[in-house]
């Protein structure tokens, strides 16, 4: 991830997932980018991810389509992020400190700079409210912001598109 963002791709996965957990069957990506108006091809690749991050599989034939691996209670948000945007931090310390004629020589420094720390320990608390809130949660959290009948207006839709 460049510049500490998430790419778009996070939030239609997200939106994926969320909309997979509460529909029958198997739901085509093709589908899934109608519904969200995204380009199939674009919607393909955050799919992709998904079943290499094992949160999807495809299934083929007539009714084919993605389904999530595992009951939504089980896939945070954060198994989202990594399954789009890897698993490598977001900050990455380059010793700044030991640089420029007035750097810090590397002997003397016995702990971590205190900017990484403040940085690591922000991301640790980033990580860990992600991974609290699941895809389970989120669908829940659509019904009842959007209405109870959202999912079922979403499974006519996909049956009709």
């Amino acid at each position: 991830m460049d510049d500490m963002k998430l790419s778009g791709g996070v939030e239609w996965a997200i939106h994926c997932c969320v909309v997979l957990s509460r529909m029958d069957g198997a739901v085509p990506a093709g589908k899934l980018a109608g519904l969200h108006d995204v380009s199939s091809s674009y919607l393909a690749k955050q799919m992709q991810a998904l079943s290499r991050g094992g949160l999807v599989r495809s299934l083929q034939g007539h009714a084919g389509g993605y389904v999530l691996t595992r009951p939504a209670d089980q896939i945070s948000i954060l198994d989202v992020v990594q399954a789009v945007e890897g698993k490598q931090p977001l900050f990455v310390c380059t010793e700044i400190r030991q640089r420029g004629p007035l750097g810090t020589p590397p002997e003397k420094c016995l702990t971590h700079c205190p900017i990484a720390i403040a940085m690591m320990t922000a991301e640790t608390a980033w990580r860990d409210s992600l991974n609290k809130i699941t895809i389970g949660d989120l669908a829940h959290q659509v019904s009842s912001t959007s209405g109870p009948e959202t999912f079922q207006t979403i499974q006519h839709w996909f049956a009709g598109a």
